[in-house]
């Protein structure tokens, strides 16, 4: 046992060291998974208690208050217990490098790295030119700032063609890019390209009651900040949790889960800290797994908002319980700068059950990358702008499709499948969203093997919704940017729960929202005065969208679960969930009612844990009778 802890003490050290140089050689969970079992074969090794890594140079500066790590959980039950009926505030975990900003009588004075915990390394030279860093502030007091240095995607893509003309070695990730920027003792100007965003505010004078104060105050001075949010009860944390995977697939930087403090600041201080971490404070991570692939292939999808987005093919290859067979490579900038083709073997991984995706190449084969020079959709040009590749069509049929889909799917159009819209779209009866409620019996009868007994359900499906949709379903419908289901229900329990209501919303009060920022704010306002010309098409058609009622249906109230693949998005089988009253959890366990899965047989530690505790194990077919009953 003994020659096992040393092995691991000498392991964990290494790829510490590793981790904070931006050149790690295993994954985050792995990591993990090093610390775990040292934990378990010796809980009191002095390795588990070091915080950051030592400094190799640069001047040291003493942290006033220890920069500690966090604790952190997998499970959602784990989490749930952690935060008992208390009240929590959230946001998304950064992958960058922690950093410390001092202020003293409105300027900036000091910045320096997490270090070690106790002491950082001082890059005030660094953060001087970071335009996200305010160098004065309208307070005369003493404070520190705390927060993390990042590389947003389309800064990382500029980085790496600057540091190629330089004559620099090429960053290899976002994360990378961070630490090796801030290690370096010339070209500092490129430090320019990195961003700061705020997480903690310390000061001996602040005389403040809750996160959500502290918050508001550093907005209020003038950072930026990641998205906060303030939570009364466990519903909203899972809803959180299931939003902040989508950002993990599609946001413009890299995070890897969620950070979750006690709003109460008094209980702060009655808690405390250990060596390590605060007690306050708890980091949710999904567990992912990491395996090696080779691309046979690379797609391009086009999306409802004409971007191309790169998908590939790869060899067929088990990853956390499920067989996969295509992983997103997030955008064109990343192809481009990982030169990625066919025959490439790369590292791929899938977390929490997110799309699988790309994380970098592991041998590279000879030759170049093949770029579209059309849309594959509409054939059209496109544009290059930052690190993607837009179809500059607005009648390009993918996006129009992808358009309609999302608001079939979501407004749960029965038996209105992909390739009937397809075929519709492909006669010219649908080519709009409110073509679809002027459909004739007629009309159904042209396509292909559509009968009288289909036809006339089709129109009765179609006619359903115009009765039966609620306004928060009819809104995430319409595929606003940022209008997630969770949003517009809280745009709408805010007291905009009707047409006219939205239609006189301004900025100000939708940022004045729980968990709503000004920036993406303006764009969800935007994109929805740019569908009113839908809705009042839609609404004169006669749809007539009905303000959301509790559910009394025999699924309210029960806990559900969901793994593996779906025949729909993840997304459009949640919502009708929630619509149902569902509760949609993260883990199995005893107070689980329900596992979603279209694989019973499956490996998974899910299934497994479900067959365990006896649990129903339904597929997709028996989920749409339940909700039919």
């Amino acid at each position: 046992m003994m020659a096992r802890i040393e092995e691991l003490q000498t392991l964990i050290l290494k790829h510490k060291a590793l981790y904070y140089q931006g050149i790690p050689t295993i994954s985050d969970t792995e990591y993990d998974a090093l610390e775990e079992e040292l934990k378990k074969l010796d809980p009191d090794n002095f390795t588990l208690k070091l915080v950051g890594t030592s400094l190799k140079s640069g001047k040291k500066i003493k942290h006033a208050t220890k920069m500690l790590s966090l604790d952190k959980t997998y499970s959602s039950d784990d989490l749930q217990k952690w935060i008992q009926e208390r009240k929590v505030i959230s946001t998304p975990k950064i992958d960058g490098m922690s950093g410390s900003l001092i202020y003293d009588n409105g300027q900036l004075t000091i910045a320096k790295t997490r270090g070690d915990g106790q002491f950082g390394e001082d890059i005030f030279d660094k953060v001087s030119w970071m335009n996200s860093v305010p160098k004065t502030i309208n307070d005369k007091r003493t404070l520190e700032i705390r927060g993390e240095i990042f590389c947003y995607e389309k800064d990382f893509s500029i980085l790496k063609d600057k540091m190629t003309l330089l004559g620099l070695d090429a960053p290899t990730s976002q994360r990378n890019i961070v630490a090796g920027l801030i290690s370096r003792k010339e070209n500092i100007p490129l430090c320019q390209h990195l961003s700061f965003k705020a997480f903690e505010l310390l000061g001996k004078e602040i005389d403040l009651s809750s996160e959500s104060e502290k918050v508001d105050y550093l907005r209020k001075l003038g950072f930026d900040l990641p998205p906060f949010i303030l939570h009364k009860s466990f519903e909203t944390v899972s809803e959180e949790i299931d939003r902040i995977k989508v950002f993990m697939n599609e946001g413009d930087y890299l995070i890897d889960g969620l950070v979750f403090s006690y709003d109460n600041l008094e209980l702060h201080k009655t808690l405390g800290e250990t060596s390590h971490h605060p007690r306050y404070k708890m980091a949710f991570k999904f567990q992912g797994e990491v395996k090696t692939a080779t691309i046979q292939e690379v797609k391009w999808n086009v999306s409802r908002n004409g971007i191309l987005t790169p998908v590939a093919r790869i060899n067929p290859t088990e990853l956390s319980g499920a067989q996969i067979t295509n992983v997103t490579l997030h955008n064109y900038g990343v192809v481009r700068d990982s030169n990625l083709k066919e025959g490439d073997q790369i590292k791929i991984t899938r977390s929490g059950e997110v799309i699988p995706k790309f994380l970098s190449v592991i041998k590279s084969t000879d030759g170049k990358m093949k770029l579209p020079d059309s849309c594959p959709s509409c054939k059209g040009s496109v544009d290059i702008v930052d690190i993607r590749i837009l179809c500059k069509s607005s009648q390009c049929p993918a996006q129009i499709k992808e358009s309609i889909l999302n608001f079939i799917q979501k407004i749960s159009i029965d038996d209105l499948s992909s390739k009937r819209l397809e075929e519709m779209m492909k006669i010219g009866l649908v080519k709009t969203i409110p073509d679809l409620y002027r459909l004739s019996f007629d009309d159904l009868m042209k396509l292909d093997k559509t009968k009288e007994k289909m036809a006339n359900k089709l129109l009765e499906n179609i006619s359903k919704t115009k009765s039966e949709t609620d306004l928060t379903t009819f809104l995430s419908s319409l595929g606003l940017n940022g209008g997630a289901y969770n949003k517009c229900e809280k745009i709408v329990k805010a007291g905009y729960d009707s047409i006219p209501k939205l239609k006189k919303m301004t900025l100000d009060n939708l940022c004045s929202i729980d968990g709503f920022a000004e920036k993406s704010s303006k764009d969800l306002l935007t994109s929805l005065k740019n569908k009113f010309t839908i809705i009042d098409e839609l609404t004169t058609l006669g749809l007539k969208p009905i303000l959301p009622t509790e559910q009394t249906s025999t699924l309210s109230g029960k806990a559900i679960c969901i793994t593996g693949t779906l025949s729909e998005k993840r997304s459009v089988i949640e919502d009708k969930l929630r619509q149902s009253g569902m509760k949609i959890v993260k883990s199995v366990s005893k107070n689980t009612d329900y596992l979603l899965t279209n694989d019973p047989n499956s490996s998974s530690s899910k299934c497994k844990k479900a067959i365990e505790l006896g649990l129903s194990i339904i597929s997709e077919t028996e989920l749409e009778k339940l909700l039919k009953s």
